[in-house]
């Protein structure tokens, strides 16, 4: 039994179970490979933005994890106040610098907005804070002394068969040009660069999906003829991961189909291609770490199960 050719019953008899690993290479491979898929996409469709890799901290907050990202000239996206001081560890290590991109997501409560702010005051020139709704943006000038880029989240439609028509995290569509209108325009600490997408779903090769893209890609495009300092897309995360044997996804597919859908879109509205974003985490690290444990028993619940155990008996006495 092997794991990205490790042998894995030499670990068990060295150090037990449970037993939880990481293998550190995959990440990089992940990383790479996702690079290398964007940048075949972009060539193949003439695309004229460029792409950036952020990588999403709460798929894992381990050291290690992200030192074995950063080699990879990578960019960083947080969701909480715990991630900023991982950012503030991470440039004492001079492992990011103060160019580095730090995406701000999420709801923010106080402590949140106050260490955001505290980074854009101390010469971060890459934070970018993502308004999750409309007051958020009032924090930001009470506590920042400087000016600082902003993004918007777009608040997608759920899938019909979701509880919710649409997403509890981001500002819905009908208000996103009024808070850019209200209270990014006229205000000079701040320049509007970005907007942000993400659906649960992730990214896949469905009508939902296709629809929810396009829905926000139009979006962009309207704001963007009303701001023209917004040069910039976030498309969220969602590359899937292997969770089963069964597993079949085409990323270079997807991923071209991601990058025409957005150039189609642009041309259609007469607006220039922005430059695009992504905050992958699960895909950078769900395949690079696992969970050994030991069988203890085995109990026998009901009669239909016999057949399956006779099977499997053969089974190994023929392997």
């Amino acid at each position: 039994l092997f794991f990205h050719g490790l042998p894995l019953m030499k670990i068990i008899k060295e150090y037990g179970t449970p037993l939880k690993l990481s293998y550190l290479p995959k990440i990089s491979h992940n990383i790479q490979d996702a690079k290398r898929y964007f940048r075949n996409a972009m060539q193949k469709a003439n695309y004229r933005g460029d792409y950036t890799y952020c990588y999403c901290t709460k798929a894992s907050h381990f050291e290690f994890v992200l030192k074995e990202a950063l080699k990879n000239d990578v960019h960083i996206e947080t969701s909480s106040a715990f991630d900023i001081q991982i950012v503030r560890n991470l440039y004492k290590q001079k492992l990011i610098d103060k160019k580095t991109y730090v995406l701000c997501n999420g709801y923010k409560r106080e402590l949140y907005t106050k260490y955001v702010s505290e980074l854009v005051n101390d010469g971060f020139e890459n934070v970018i804070p993502i308004l999750d709704n409309i007051k958020e943006i009032d924090e930001y000038d009470k506590l920042m002394n400087k000016n600082c880029n902003v993004g918007i989240r777009f608040a997608s439609d759920e899938e019909p068969k979701f509880e919710f028509y649409t997403s509890r995290l981001g500002v819905r569509q009908n208000d996103i040009i009024r808070l850019y209108k209200e209270k990014i325009e006229q205000n000079p600490k701040f320049t509007l660069k970005m907007l942000h997408f993400f659906i649960n779903t992730g990214i896949k090769d469905t009508a939902y999906y296709w629809g929810e893209l396009t829905d926000f890609l139009n979006t962009y495009c309207e704001l963007r003829k009303v701001c023209p300092t917004i040069d910039s897309i976030d498309i969220g995360g969602g590359l899937p991961i292997k969770t089963s044997l069964e597993f079949k996804y085409n990323y270079q597919f997807m991923i071209e189909q991601v990058i025409e859908t957005v150039k189609e879109v642009c041309t259609e509205n007469g607006v220039p291609e922005p430059n695009i974003f992504s905050e992958f985490g699960s895909y950078t690290v769900g395949e690079s770490g696992a969970v050994l444990y030991s069988l203890l028993d085995q109990k026998l619940q009901n009669d239909k199960e016999l057949l399956k155990i006779q099977l499997l008996k053969i089974l190994k006495s023929n392997i």
